[in-house]
């Protein structure tokens, strides 16, 4: 998703058979990029669909990092990478802004019809959204956000970095010091904002048409500042004077927290007594963790610089792996002694520093399996996906295709053949929900989907933005 045209992501790199560092012999398309998305994009459509019978696959209620956890960062970490091989070079600087805005406006346009409330696919045949409770933020809105950014930042410093690299062990950071200057600042600001702004009290009423408490209304005691707790912090604060509280999302990671109910992590009803805001909407997109979100994508670029700038095998892979580890351990300090806690819905600083070190060094390691020891082949169906991420995310991610298939039932809207297949194929034939659904989920639609990407790879057929 949001990836780059085809025949961007490549760069020059030296034959597999070597791990050296010799001269570059050749250019070529960089397969780890597109296994990596496609790995992304896998993930996304397992946590989304079976994390409901393995919640420790699905997003932490709170603090903590969980798969779910991940797929957000690595998705602006490879679109960070594929921002640098895009405009590795730029021709006419107008023109790239004006490509780069387009983008970032269909990004918008299809985040708002995705995510927005128009579509209630898979499981509720229904469509169209009130305006007045239009869920504005959403995946692609952050990651429009993030590629915007970074984007411009890329083009417009891009004459500052056409002399090339000096010598020295830092002389990539100091080519691209206006990327680390613009991830300085949005970390700065972010850190002042959620730290520093005063949390008032606040009401909301209930809109889950599902919950027995439809309708009524709720106050939430803060009056406190600096706190990262569910209902006071200054993430959620913002989202609601921003985008108001009935534009966020109804159903937030939080409901399967211990305060809330007796099942977590398992969804269920709450316990009693539970505090009001366990009932509240929350944004994990929302818009100021989406402007710490961008570092994840600057960092993603600097990864595209190594692997334009440094020619050998083993000098990228000593540089990922290296600077891999040391984000991933910052992020387990500032986590492991209540400095800053990991948190995906606040998207704090630890949780940037972890995830990106993950990415870093999953990266990494396709890059040696596949890039340098051609090893490809383990991975096709996933650098299928990669290669048309943006349908994958759309059909499968998004639930559209299942909708569509689900449109056609009998007799009752859950006799359909999505239903057919996980309750005769796989459930039935374990004997388990759980294992059901996972196996469904790998081989009906990863599996599925990737062989479907490779036929409309073969046929040379991509949705791109």
């Amino acid at each position: 998703m949001a990836e780059i045209k085809a025949d961007t992501d490549t760069v020059q790199v030296t034959p597999a058979h070597s791990i050296s560092d010799q001269k570059v012999a050749r250019t070529k398309r960089v397969a780890s990029v597109d296994i990596f998305r496609g790995l992304t994009v896998a993930l996304m459509i397992l946590v989304d669909d079976a994390g409901g019978e393995w919640p420790m696959i699905g997003h932490a209620p709170w603090n903590g990092c969980n798969l779910a956890d991940f797929v957000m960062p690595f998705f602006l970490f490879i679109v960070g990478i594929s921002i640098a091989l895009a405009f590795k070079r730029i021709s006419n600087q107008l023109v790239a802004v004006k490509k780069v805005i387009l983008r970032t406006l269909k990004l918008l346009f299809w985040g708002l019809l995705l995510q927005g409330g128009f579509s209630h696919a898979p499981d509720k045949l229904t469509y169209g959204v009130d305006m007045k409770v239009i869920r504005w933020c959403g995946i692609l809105q952050r990651i429009a956000l993030a590629y915007l950014v970074v984007a411009l930042v890329e083009i417009v410093s891009r004459d500052a970095q056409a002399k090339g690299l000096t010598p020295g062990r830092l002389s990539i950071f100091k080519l691209y010091a206006w990327h680390w200057m613009v991830g300085a600042g949005v970390l700065v600001v972010y850190l002042a904002v959620i730290y520093g702004i005063y949390v008032p009290d606040w009401h909301f009423t209930v809109r889950d048409k599902d919950s027995i408490d439809y309708g009524k209304s709720f106050t939430v005691s803060c009056n406190v500042r600096g706190k990262l707790d569910p209902p006071c912090n200054a993430v959620g604060y913002i989202d609601r004077k921003v985008l108001g509280i009935s534009h966020m999302y109804i159903h937030p990671a939080w409901r399967r927290s211990k305060a809330c109910t007796e099942d977590s992590p398992y969804e269920g009803p709450f316990r009693k007594g539970a505090p009001s805001w366990c009932h509240a909407p929350f944004e994990p997109e929302g818009i100021l963790s989406s402007i710490s979100a961008i570092l994840s994508t600057i960092i993603g670029v600097h990864f595209g610089h190594v692997l334009i700038h440094l020619k050998g095998h083993q000098e990228r892979s000593k540089h990922w792996i290296l600077t891999g580890f040391a984000l991933l351990i910052s992020g387990i300090i500032l986590h492991f002694t209540n400095a800053i806690p990991l948190n995906k819905q606040l998207y704090t600083l630890s949780y940037v520093c972890v995830t990106a070190g993950a990415a870093a060094l999953v990266f990494s390691a396709f890059y040696i399996m596949v890039d340098i020891f051609n090893l490809k082949y383990l991975f096709l169906p996933l650098e299928w996906i990669g290669m048309n991420a943006m349908l994958v995310y759309v059909m499968a991610a998004e639930g559209i295709f299942a909708g569509f298939i689900n449109g056609w039932y009998y007799d009752d809207p859950h006799n359909t053949l999505v239903y057919w297949i996980q309750k005769h194929i796989f459930i039935g034939v374990w004997h388990s929900r759980k294992v059901g659904i996972l196996l469904y989920v790998i081989f009906a639609e990863i599996l599925f989907w990737g062989i479907v990407a490779d036929i409309l790879h073969w046929l040379r057929i991509y949705w791109k933005l």
